[in-house]
């Protein structure tokens, strides 16, 4: 078996690799939300991949013998598809009410902000 044969399987591989990476070490959200996104081709990639069949023609009526393709795994990845950008609008919604509210996309100065908040009840709680 030739390195190259399976090309589309090693595209969707390092597609999936920049995603998980552009998740885990970006704190910027925008950047994670991109990073899920460029996962999520990867894996739609794959499952269209898998689904084709060398040889094999559109599952409609044509005379002869003839090697079809399954239509449902095509099917299931438009599906996947349309859930996949609502997941995004909502997402990227997300995180323009997360800039409202802390004037910031960047996860570690609001983690910095909700401890320097807690820290900041509890000395109001001691004092009372």
């Amino acid at each position: 078996m030739d390195m190259l044969e399976g090309y589309n399987y090693w595209i969707s591989i390092i597609l999936m690799m920049i995603g998980f990476y552009g998740v885990m070490t970006s704190g910027n959200l925008v950047k994670k939300m991109m990073g899920l996104v460029i996962f999520q081709v990867s894996v739609l990639l794959l499952y269209i991949s898998m689904g084709t069949v060398k040889g094999g023609v559109v599952p409609i009526f044509i005379e002869g013998d003839h090697t079809y393709i399954n239509p449902l795994p095509h099917v299931l990845m438009l599906t996947a598809i349309v859930v996949g950008v609502a997941v995004m609008a909502v997402g990227l919604a997300i995180i323009v009410r997360i800039k409202e509210e802390y004037g910031t996309i960047e996860e570690d100065e609001m983690i910095a902000m909700d401890e320097s908040e807690e820290n900041q009840e509890l000395e109001y709680h001691v004092d009372s």
